[in-house]
């Protein structure tokens, strides 16, 4: 993939694009330079927090624990791949990016973003598995298969991330290079092409609209025929069983609410494309640690014991 970047920023005219962000306004764009640093700032420390918490804590050795430590670091990988450099933008006035630097922000968007789709799918099948089948639920969701679905989770954003890039880098940009986003992203990236991009435009939205749409249908799925197992349940059960499932409704809705917004039709309104793209860039990783913890008392209970360990040994 490097040596085909090389190659295409050589074969293109366009050295570097220009990044027009969120807002032109200067007053605005200071407001936002606070306000998104702080929400950067949460997002990092509060997913760390869960990363710390999950792997120093003995009581947080379950499966679903397991998928939340490695869906907290791919939520701070996610943001740290347009964050900084949407945050740094509100201050300078020259908002450029190199065409390698745009591809590869390009390449990682896709690839955390798709290998989160996957882990939050995962959890979705090991709340099936605990709430369906417990009996054998530590036969079926062992160490071993947990460490093969997350690596088959990050194999897979692999695989679409590259198939992303490689579409876009096998496009020849000569002429505008002013991106109407925040991030370089597919849609945007085609509309600077100097060629018919409706072929290359449908194999994306294939590709990024399968993959979303199919594991939002799994996630439903799972949570309908838990929702039916549960009839059976008493009114104790109900509440124990939603209560552990909550969490990862709410992160779902977030989350693929706003994908499936940008990535399941063809490039239209970037001006709203880019409002919409701050829930799943911004908003949702700085929310996910909140959700799993305000819901959760187990990881409550575990962050208390942490900070008393901390406390005590000073």
């Amino acid at each position: 993939i490097a040596t085909q970047l090389i190659n295409m920023e050589n074969a293109s005219s366009v050295k570097e694009f220009i990044l027009l962000g969120l807002a032109e306004n200067q007053a605005v764009q200071k407001i936002c330079f606070v306000m998104f640093l702080f929400f950067y700032m949460v997002i990092v420390a509060g997913n760390l927090l869960i990363v710390i918490t999950v792997i120093s804590s003995q009581c947080l050795n379950s499966p679903m624990y397991f998928f939340l430590c490695y869906l907290s670091f791919v939520d701070i990988c996610y943001s740290s791949v347009t964050a900084p450099k949407m945050i740094a933008n509100f201050l300078v006035e020259n908002k450029t990016i190199s065409f390698v630097g745009c591809i590869a922000q390009l390449f990682g968007v896709h690839f955390f973003g798709c290998t989160e789709i996957f882990i939050l799918t995962v959890m979705a099948y090991d709340r099936y598995v605990a709430i369906c089948r417990p009996l054998h639920y530590t036969t079926l969701m062992t160490r071993r298969v947990c460490g093969w679905m997350v690596i088959g989770s990050w194999v897979g954003g692999f695989v679409h991330s590259t198939v992303q890039t490689l579409l876009t880098t096998q496009l020849p940009f000569c002429g505008p290079n002013k991106i109407d986003h925040y991030f370089c992203d597919v849609h945007p990236l085609l509309q600077l092409a100097c060629t018919n991009t409706y072929a290359v435009g449908i194999i994306v939205v294939a590709n990024s609209g399968m993959i979303t749409l199919s594991c939002f249908f799994i996630l439903v799925m799972s949570y309908v025929v838990i929702l039916v197992s549960l009839k059976s349940q008493t009114s104790k059960g109900w509440h124990k069983a939603l209560s552990t499932c909550g969490s990862h409704i709410t992160v779902v809705i977030l989350f693929f609410g706003p994908c499936m917004f940008i990535y399941i039709r063809p490039s239209g309104n970037l001006s709203a494309d880019k409002s919409v793209a701050v829930f799943y860039t911004v908003i949702t990783p700085m929310l996910n640690p909140l959700v799993y913890v305000l819901r959760n008392k187990e990881v409550k209970s575990a962050m208390r014991k942490l900070w008393s360990r901390k406390v005590g040994s000073e």
